[in-house]
Protein backbone atom coordinates (compact mmCIF):
# COMPACT_ATOMS: atom_id res chain seq x y z
CA UNK A 1 0.00 0.00 0.00
CA UNK A 2 2.78 2.42 0.54
CA UNK A 3 4.12 2.38 -3.44
CA UNK A 4 0.56 2.99 -3.86
CA UNK A 5 0.99 6.01 -1.89
CA UNK A 6 4.63 6.86 -3.18
CA UNK A 7 2.82 6.48 -6.91
CA UNK A 8 0.43 9.21 -5.80
CA UNK A 9 3.36 11.30 -4.41
CA UNK A 10 5.52 11.24 -7.26
CA UNK A 11 2.31 11.63 -9.36
CA UNK A 12 1.61 14.98 -7.50
CA UNK A 13 4.95 16.42 -7.79
CA UNK A 14 5.04 15.82 -11.41
CA UNK A 15 2.18 17.84 -11.72
CA UNK A 16 3.78 20.64 -9.81
CA UNK A 17 6.99 20.41 -11.83
CA UNK A 18 4.77 20.53 -14.88
CA UNK A 19 6.72 17.94 -16.69
CA UNK A 20 3.00 15.62 -16.69
CA UNK A 21 0.13 16.39 -18.02
CA UNK A 22 -3.01 15.57 -16.29
CA UNK A 23 -4.09 12.76 -18.52
CA UNK A 24 -1.17 11.43 -18.72
CA UNK A 25 -0.96 10.91 -14.91
CA UNK A 26 -4.40 9.67 -15.32
CA UNK A 27 -3.72 7.40 -17.65
CA UNK A 28 -0.64 6.04 -15.96
CA UNK A 29 -2.80 5.79 -12.71
CA UNK A 30 -5.10 3.45 -13.58
CA UNK A 31 -2.77 1.01 -15.65
CA UNK A 32 -1.30 1.38 -12.32
CA UNK A 33 -4.92 0.74 -10.24
CA UNK A 34 -5.71 -2.21 -12.91
CA UNK A 35 -2.43 -4.13 -12.26
CA UNK A 36 -2.72 -3.20 -8.78
CA UNK A 37 -5.94 -5.36 -8.51
CA UNK A 38 -4.30 -7.90 -10.45
CA UNK A 39 -2.05 -8.47 -8.15
CA UNK A 40 -3.50 -7.94 -4.89
CA UNK A 41 -7.06 -9.00 -6.04
CA UNK A 42 -10.21 -7.04 -6.48
CA UNK A 43 -10.98 -6.70 -2.85
CA UNK A 44 -7.95 -5.68 -1.57
CA UNK A 45 -6.81 -2.21 0.43
CA UNK A 46 -4.30 -1.48 -2.28
CA UNK A 47 -6.94 -2.03 -5.02
CA UNK A 48 -9.36 0.65 -3.54
CA UNK A 49 -6.25 3.19 -2.61
CA UNK A 50 -5.19 2.65 -6.66
CA UNK A 51 -8.90 3.58 -7.58
CA UNK A 52 -8.57 6.32 -5.01
CA UNK A 53 -5.91 7.86 -6.84
CA UNK A 54 -7.44 8.10 -9.89
CA UNK A 55 -10.78 9.69 -8.87
CA UNK A 56 -8.29 12.24 -7.17
CA UNK A 57 -6.55 12.75 -10.08
CA UNK A 58 -10.11 12.77 -12.58
CA UNK A 59 -11.33 15.29 -9.85
CA UNK A 60 -7.91 17.71 -9.84
CA UNK A 61 -8.68 17.66 -13.50
CA UNK A 62 -12.25 18.09 -13.30
CA UNK A 63 -11.33 21.65 -10.94
CA UNK A 64 -8.71 22.60 -13.01
CA UNK A 65 -11.26 22.74 -16.03
CA UNK A 66 -13.74 24.90 -13.81
CA UNK A 67 -11.01 27.26 -12.75
CA UNK A 68 -10.27 28.41 -15.74
CA UNK A 69 -11.96 31.88 -16.83
CA UNK A 70 -13.42 32.19 -19.93
CA UNK A 71 -13.61 35.65 -20.81
CA UNK A 72 -17.47 37.31 -21.93
CA UNK A 73 -17.77 38.98 -24.92
CA UNK A 74 -18.00 42.40 -23.35
CA UNK A 75 -14.66 41.30 -21.34
CA UNK A 76 -12.78 40.37 -25.00
CA UNK A 77 -14.59 43.69 -26.59
CA UNK A 78 -12.83 46.23 -23.72
CA UNK A 79 -9.39 43.99 -23.65
CA UNK A 80 -9.70 45.36 -27.70
CA UNK A 81 -10.79 48.59 -27.06
CA UNK A 82 -10.47 49.77 -23.40
CA UNK A 83 -12.08 53.47 -24.21
CA UNK A 84 -15.83 52.44 -25.26
CA UNK A 85 -18.38 53.77 -23.07
CA UNK A 86 -19.57 50.36 -22.43
CA UNK A 87 -16.27 49.60 -21.23
CA UNK A 88 -15.75 52.71 -18.66
CA UNK A 89 -15.79 51.76 -15.23
CA UNK A 90 -16.54 54.82 -12.41
CA UNK A 91 -16.01 54.98 -9.43
CA UNK A 92 -18.92 56.23 -7.66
Amino acid sequence: MTATYDRFDTIQQSEQNGSKTIEQAILEAISEARSTCETNGDGSPNCAVAWDIVEELQAEKAHQQQAKHRKTSLESFCDTHPDALECLIYDV
